[in-house]
């Protein structure tokens, strides 16, 4: 097995791409991202970014986020957007978040991976433009 990325304490990104999506969606989710409170301040309140907590980022491109499993039992994929926008928003996204000096590892776009992740504390959000 290849490690392709790898990271210390900080966030992993499942970044799902819809087919609507566009720069102004990356741009918006990499601020967002990089600006909130989500880490222990010494008071032990969420109240730092990951900026000023040292963190690092794993982004993973995700399409199955995009996943409709409303009607049937096989979820649909057609809101996903096609692999060649989907790699061009993931690779921009990816580099607005290196261009904030944080450090940003990767897997490998529309590859099978295996994701290790370990879930310090019980905080996981669902961010979406």
């Amino acid at each position: 097995m290849e490690i392709t990325g790898a990271i210390g304490p900080g966030l992993c990104i499942l970044l799902g791409i819809g087919r609507e999506d566009r720069e102004r969606d990356a741009d918006f989710l990499a601020d967002k991202i990089m600006k909130l409170r989500i880490f222990d301040d010494a008071q032990g309140k969420m109240n730092r970014s990951i900026a000023e907590c040292g963190g690092e980022l794993m982004v993973v491109s995700q399409f199955t986020l995009c996943g409709d499993w409303r009607k049937g039992n096989r979820p649909s994929f057609s809101d996903a957007a096609a692999p060649e926008l989907a790699e061009r928003l993931y690779q921009y996204f990816v580099q607005r978040l290196r261009d904030s000096n944080l450090r940003v590892a990767t897997g490998r776009f529309q590859s099978h991976m295996q994701v290790s992740l370990v879930n310090d504390g019980p905080v996981t959000f669902v961010l979406d433009s």
